[in-house]
């Protein structure tokens, strides 16, 4: 075909001009939102159709069906029912669409996406039950009035979350808009209608250029016909996050004709034009989703999802600020064209020092990896270990830098022969910090390099040698170096400081850096030296409030690992955490640990949030605060807040497996089992006896009823502690009555062994639950109660106990953790 206005050469069947935007075709007035429309034969309300589905009502029709509310009589609750339009029945074409619909959404199962139950054929007529969803669509809440801007930002990160879920199964939804979108009374968003989803990979049903999808909601490569993939929706969410803040359309027109051809060649009025109150990192998100080419386009909806996270918590991410850098460069191009030969070498100078300095021009995000141990002596290497993580903590406080890597993260890569920039690409960094240590006597001397990954040439170097007494202030030296170098702005608190640091006693400070060293492995016999270490750094420096935090830590570890009680490990926990809070109250690490004793061991909930923000206030590149946070706002009855914290100790601690474990546990505590469940896949991978990993995964995949998978984790899990005895009692059990009996054989061994041993009522209390033993797990979960295990507020989330929920035994024990009114 032939475009009869401008000429050019476009496929038959396609609507539109790819290069003008002309349709083809008469031209009449269309709504906005309107999709493929055709006639459809009603039932009436109260017929039963298909012998079970009482109609209700008639709720809305389309381009791929008619929808009915209708009570499922079998089921005996309400389901939506959509049909395939009575006239297409015989269209074997559109039959197999509207049965991809059914197989594109049955597969997806997310709080965002609406779920669907069934697909069948009766009395000659193919149909859907789904969730029927309470609410209005999203289009009739914009029509109501304008929405905030953390509303919009809420609504548009669910209804991108429900994509990722989409996409991650290779769905296309390929019609986005806000009238697709539902939003229940309590402000979940649910994406319906996958009328037009396209399995990606899968055979093109429709013509080839056939445009399909809502005419203002279309993507550019849409609009013209051409084949889609996943950035289509991104293009279209980005019409809905413009259509929810600005309360109108980004591309209008009076007819569709003009609708596309804005779509194809105009840009959208700017945001902040039609609302001055969004700030500038909304304008370049919503931008960068509606950019025309789909290669300049967020190329997944993670990006997306990352970047409004970031603004929803206070961040600007840099990539935007990199577009707003960008922008600002093209004005000044423009500005010195307009202001002369004079004014254009000035600004031209400017651009080429900034081009070719070879220095990095906004390191935000920094990673400090492993320090080589100079000297040769295996024993220094927890020197060099202890001044490593000393310099990620004091880059750590610092508000100029958005990131810094924790050192769980980036000694992954200690040894490694990986190029720099894959180092920096697997960690999000756009600087590295490399460099080596060496003791000499009472003299310590420190390398540093700051790494370009994008080229990995060396910004800046520099070396720095003092006393061992003056080691704090080495570190401080060094750290205020590169922050000089890559121009991070300092308050004036920072610059005290950095500018002032106490010696310390070497022997104190070497016993301390052995005692960190040995506690990080976490074995009975590694946490007793490391009680040892930091025993004897406080004979030689009774002062020295280091080494009462990481006794605090030490008990911390004995009572997490399971090898004393909590009554126990808490008093002596606390009573060295608090001694090291009278010492120095500036060490997040120990405001750390008391919100944990707060939260975990007495359940106080209000100090132990005030605690973990404390630590993260102190420290704001400090994760694990924020991962345990996480969970405590999950207590709280704060999810939103919960999930923006773990995801931040993530961005953090991008590959540390106990983090991945808490994010599997909110994903669990929302129902997202099989999220949860290929989080933990992943994590079991690199690191395949995690403790966490292994008692989550053996509960989504509980919670999925997947028993024998379920079973094949609690084999790993015993097997990775060495517990030969849990094992065999596994396989005895499993091969007296299944799965339960497996649980149960195991529970019961554990009892025998308590009678000699310290065992947690707790762990025998969850083994009865999942085998059904509701009346025996009451009975120990009431003993992890009486003895204070600080796993006892996970009964308020757990799902595995679901099936305890209305027993009153187990609401009185939540009542008296002032969980439950």
């Amino acid at each position: 075909m032939i475009c009869l206005n401008c000429g050019f050469d476009i496929p038959e069947g396609t609507s539109y001009c790819g290069k003008c935007g002309t349709k083809h075709g008469a031209a009449a007035p269309v709504s906005l939102t309107k999709t493929m429309e055709t006639p459809s034969q009603r039932l009436p309300r109260g017929v039963v159709f298909a012998g079970r589905y009482q109609i209700i009502e008639e709720l809305g029709r389309g381009g791929m069906g008619v929808v009915y509310k209708a009570v499922d009589n079998k089921l005996k609750r309400t389901v939506a029912l959509k049909f395939l339009p009575f006239e297409w029945t015989y269209d074997a074409q559109a039959k197999e669409r509207f049965v991809r619909e059914a197989q594109a959404a049955a597969a997806l199962d997310h709080p965002n996406i609406c779920t669907v139950h069934e697909i069948d054929e009766a009395e000659g007529r193919v149909f859907i039950s789904m969730a029927f969803v309470e609410g209005k669509s999203l289009k009739t809440r914009i029509e109501r009035g304008l929405l905030n801007i953390d509303e919009a930002l809420g609504l548009g990160m669910q209804v991108a979350e429900g994509l990722r879920e989409a996409h991650k199964k290779g769905v296309i939804h390929r019609d986005i808009k806000s009238a697709n979108i539902m939003v229940t009374e309590s402000g979940q968003a649910k994406i319906m209608d996958f009328g037009l989803a396209r399995v990606m990979g899968g055979t093109l049903l429709t013509k080839e250029g056939m445009t399909m999808g809502t005419i203002a909601y279309m993507s550019p490569e849409q609009a013209r016909g051409e084949e889609v993939d996943h950035r289509s929706d991104i293009w279209s969410l980005g019409v809905v996050l413009y259509e929810m803040l600005a309360g109108r359309l980004p591309f209008r027109g009076e007819h569709d004709q003009a609708v596309v051809y804005a779509i194809l060649k105009e840009p959208p009025r700017p945001l902040t034009a039609v609302r001055p109150e969004i700030p500038a990192s909304i304008e370049h998100v919503v931008g960068k989703a509606l950019e025309k080419n789909p290669d300049q386009r967020y190329q997944s909806v993670e990006d997306l999802i990352d970047d409004l996270k970031s603004i929803a918590e206070g961040i600007e991410p840099e990539r935007i600020r990199a577009r707003r850098r960008k922008a600002k460069l093209r004005r000044w191009k423009r500005a010195g064209l307009y202001g002369g030969a004079a004014g254009l070498l000035v600004i031209l100078s400017v651009i080429a020092i900034r081009l070719f300095s070879g220095r990095p021009q906004a390191i935000e995000t920094l990673a400090v990896l492993p320090l080589e141990n100079l000297s040769g002596d295996p024993e220094q290497e927890v020197f060099a270990a202890g001044i490593h993580e000393a310099l990620i903590t004091n880059f750590g406080q610092l508000r100029g830098l958005t990131r810094v890597i924790a050192r769980n993260s980036v000694m992954r890569f200690k040894g490694t022969n990986k190029p720099l920039h894959e180092i920096a690409q697997e960690l999000k960094a756009n600087a590295l910090i490399t460099g080596s240590v060496l003791l000499s006597g009472n003299r310590v001397r420190v390398s540093a390099q700051l790494i370009n990954p994008a080229t990995e040439s060396q910004v800046w170097a520099q070396s720095f040698e003092r006393d061992l007494r003056d080691v704090l202030s080495l570190q401080n030296e060094i750290v205020s170096a590169i922050t000089r170098e890559v121009k991070v702005q300092l308050t004036p608190q920072e610059e005290r400081r950095l500018g002032s640091a106490r010696q310390v006693n070497p022997e104190a400070y070497e016993a301390y850096l052995k005692g960190r060293f040995h506690w990080f492995k976490l074995t009975r016999a590694d946490l007793e030296s490391s009680l040892k270490y930091f025993e004897l750094a406080l004979e030689k420096d009774p002062e020295y409030a280091p080494a009462y935090a990481g006794i605090a830590n030490v008990w911390s570890g004995y009572q997490q690992q399971g090898f004393v009680p909590a009554s126990e490990a808490m008093p002596r926990q606390k009573a060295a955490a608090l001694k090291a809070l009278e010492l120095d109250s500036t060490l997040a690490e120990v405001h750390n640990t008391l919100a944990g004793i707060h939260t975990w061991g007495e359940w106080d909930w209000v100090s132990g949030e005030t605690a973990y923000r404390r630590a993260i206030e102190i420290n704001p590149n400090y994760p694990e605060p924020r991962a345990y946070l996480s969970h405590l706002l999950y207590l709280l009855k704060r999810p939103e807040e919960a999930m923006a914290q773990i995801k931040r100790a993530l961005e953090l601690d991008p590959l540390n497996s106990l983090f991945q474990g808490l994010y599997a546990m909110d994903l669990m505590y929302a129902h997202r089992y099989d999220d949860a469940i290929s989080l933990l896949r992943d994590t079991l991978k690199a690191s395949p006896n995690d403790p966490i990993a292994l008692s989550t995964l053996r509960s989504a995949y509980h919670m999925k009823r997947m028993y024998k998978e379920a079973l094949e984790i609690w084999k790993a899990s015993y097997a990775a502690k060495g517990d030969r005895e849990a094992e065999d009692a596994l396989d005895r059990g499993f091969a007296e009555a299944g799965y339960q009996g497996a649980l149960r054989r195991v529970a019961e061994t554990l009892i025998a062994r308590s009678r000699t041993t310290y065992v947690t009522p707790w762990q025998i209390g969850t083994l009865y639950t999942r085998a059904g033993m509701n009346k025996e797990a009451l009975e120990w979960l009431e003993k992890a109660y009486e003895a204070h295990d600080p796993n006892s507020p996970y009964l308020s989330l757990d799902p595995i106990f679901d099936n305890l929920r209305t027993e009153p035994r187990f609401q009185d024990i939540l009542r008296q953790m002032k969980l439950l009114k």
